[in-house]
């Protein structure tokens, strides 16, 4: 009853006259709140010390905002109830606030009012409000499927390593893998750099990665119609623009780090493909690393620094600008370059109305980005490659670090928590729900001429 009465006082908060987007950034909160709390409690650490809130916080966003990104190891730090609570946490995160939410109505029965349907449209990005219940049952039930499959496959791997824990890490780390997460138990901020060239454990790994990543609406929409020709415009431009990004991204890190002797130069030419490819797959928002960051080149960096702005796909568990925005912006680019009145990608041309909302999109992100960084080279102890890094890596929810996370300051944890909450929610949901109202335009001014470039 008590759960039941908790429930639908989140489901009325539409009563506060609050919009859309000021409740799903008011749920995530809450729902970060509510975890670093219990990570604070002495149950929650092996020691049974009490964590202290800054890093309970830290913690807790990175679990919700499905980032990875920690300033104490999972592994060794937290107890059995502490690791649960996380990956609680990344599983109500990866899936959502309103789909948890939905899951909870369903459960006790209660019928969904057309306002929550109106939010669960603006949390799954869908284009109206028709399915969105429906939409939502079936997230849930492809979410626990794919986690289950990946979980069973990783636990039968490493039950020779782990024995009977295998169980409870095979499908720990599904839950984080599909959910993009990019949270391990292997202690000592080790990530899965002891499966370099373990062939079952990274297609594992990058499978449940890639398909949190893509998003619900492809999956369903390739499941559905199973032929190029028919899928929708969404489904042909981000696998297009994935595909494109995960060969391009494995090249260019092999041919970078190929002969580094800290990371692929060691490894057979498998272990070298392996690790291109794992670290390709991985700034796409998941986090996990089999090669240690902090020892890559410069020039890897930067480069998976730009991967992972870019990030993942809309409506899925993932984060940063999302495919389907630099897949717009580059078709706008290309018509400006070409001439053409229209941007077009697959013979479809692009509204206009979308391609301001990529470039905004684009904008306040990067705007974030530059002013974070340079907010953290004055109270960070790191060089401003490495900070960067940690930057982008927050705000596209990547949970990828060099090595500076542990090293933060209080203030430069601080700025981290905002960038994960940022890079969760959207920056346009969230600027949205900072707004007091929404205007309409009632006077359309004469154009004006303005000389650009």
């Amino acid at each position: 009853m008590a759960l039941h009465t908790r429930f639908s006082n989140l489901m009325d908060i539409a009563e506060w006259k609050l919009t859309p987007y000021q409740i799903l950034v008011l749920g995530f909160a809450g729902l970060i709140l509510c975890g670093a709390l219990l990570l604070m409690t002495p149950q929650a650490s092996v020691s049974g010390q009490s964590l202290n809130f800054i890093d309970a916080l830290f913690t807790a966003t990175s679990a919700v905002c499905v980032t990875g990104l920690v300033v104490v190891d999972t592994g060794t730090y937290f107890s059995i109830f502490g690791q649960m609570v996380i990956i609680c946490l990344i599983q109500a995160g990866g899936l959502g606030i309103m789909t948890m939410a939905t899951l909870m109505a369903l459960v006790m029965r209660r019928k969904i009012q057309l306002r929550e349907r109106l939010i669960m449209q603006e949390a799954l990005n869908q284009m109206t409000v028709s399915g969105v219940v429906r939409l939502t049952q079936y997230i849930i039930l492809i979410t626990l499927l794919i986690e289950f499959i990946g979980g069973s496959i990783l636990a039968v791997r490493w039950y020779a390593d782990l024995g009977s824990q295998a169980i409870y890490f095979g499908y720990w780390h599904a839950v984080s893998s599909f959910c993009n997460a990019g949270f391990d138990l292997f202690g000592n901020f080790s990530s899965l750099t002891n499966y370099v060239d373990d062939l079952t454990v990274n297609l594992t790994i990058t499978s449940l990665i890639i398909l949190g990543g893509i998003g619900y609406t492809v999956m369903f929409d390739v499941w559905g119609n199973r032929h190029w020709s028919k899928f929708a415009l969404h489904t042909k431009l981000v696998l297009t623009t994935t595909t494109v990004l995960l060969i391009f991204g494995t090249l260019v890190i092999l041919l970078l780090e190929m002969n580094n002797p800290d990371t692929l130069g060691p490894l057979t030419w498998q272990g070298k493909i392996l690790g291109s490819y794992f670290q390709s797959v991985t700034p796409r928002t998941a986090g996990y690393n089999t090669v240690d960051i902090g020892k890559l080149q410069d020039a890897t960096v930067f480069f998976m620094v730009i991967l992972m702005f870019i990030g993942a796909s809309p409506t899925s568990t993932g984060g940063g600008i999302k495919t389907s925005t630099i897949g717009v912006l580059m078709a706008a680019v290309w018509a400006l370059i070409t001439g053409k009145q229209d941007a077009e990608i697959f013979k479809r041309r692009i509204p206009q109305q979308l391609i301001y909302k990529a470039f905004s999109i684009f904008f306040i992100a990067a705007t974030l980005i530059i002013f974070v960084t340079m907010m953290m080279s004055i109270t960070e102890n790191a060089s401003f490659l490495r900070i960067l890094f940690e930057v982008v890596s927050a705000f596209g929810t990547v949970g990828l670090t060099t090595g500076i996370t542990q090293t933060l300051t209080e203030y430069g944890k601080i700025w981290i928590i905002i960038m994960m909450f940022a890079g969760r929610v959207g920056p346009v949901t969230l600027a949205l729900a900072l707004a007091l109202r929404t205007r309409k335009g009632t006077v359309q001014y004469p154009e004006g001429k303005i000389i650009i470039g």
